[in-house]
């Protein structure tokens, strides 16, 4: 299929995928904050989305949908309170959330996006 591009292809997955003006995104796991407490690694993912939304002309008002991913439901209101400071009143995509086994034990969460460009 033409009109496909591919940003950070790996033999398993590519971190974006662009198909017209439509983006989606791989999971975001936390870079620098593993094993630190949830909303510190809700903001270090959240810092790698805007980088990543900036490198492809979009922002996080043009998110179309989140997938969040607790590795403790318990931490729900503690992700809650650093994404709802992100996110801009008005602008929130449609979002699930729910509470998974992660690949590493250090990850308190993964966040993955689909954007408009």
């Amino acid at each position: 299929m033409t009109g496909i591009r591919r940003i950070g292809v790996a033999a398993r997955y590519s971190d974006l995928v662009i198909l017209g003006d439509t983006t989606y995104f791989s999971g975001y796991v936390p870079e620098t904050t593993l094993g630190l407490p949830v909303a510190e690694q809700t903001r270090d993912i959240l810092e790698q989305i805007d980088q990543s939304l900036a490198e492809i002309g979009s922002s996080r008002v043009r998110i179309l949908q989140a997938t969040i991913w607790l590795a403790d439901i318990a931490s729900y209101d503690e992700m809650n309170a650093v994404w709802d400071a992100w996110v801009v009143p008005g602008e929130a995509p449609a979002r699930v959330c729910v509470e998974a086994r992660l690949a590493d034990p250090g990850y308190g969460l993964e966040i993955q996006v689909i954007a408009a460009l």
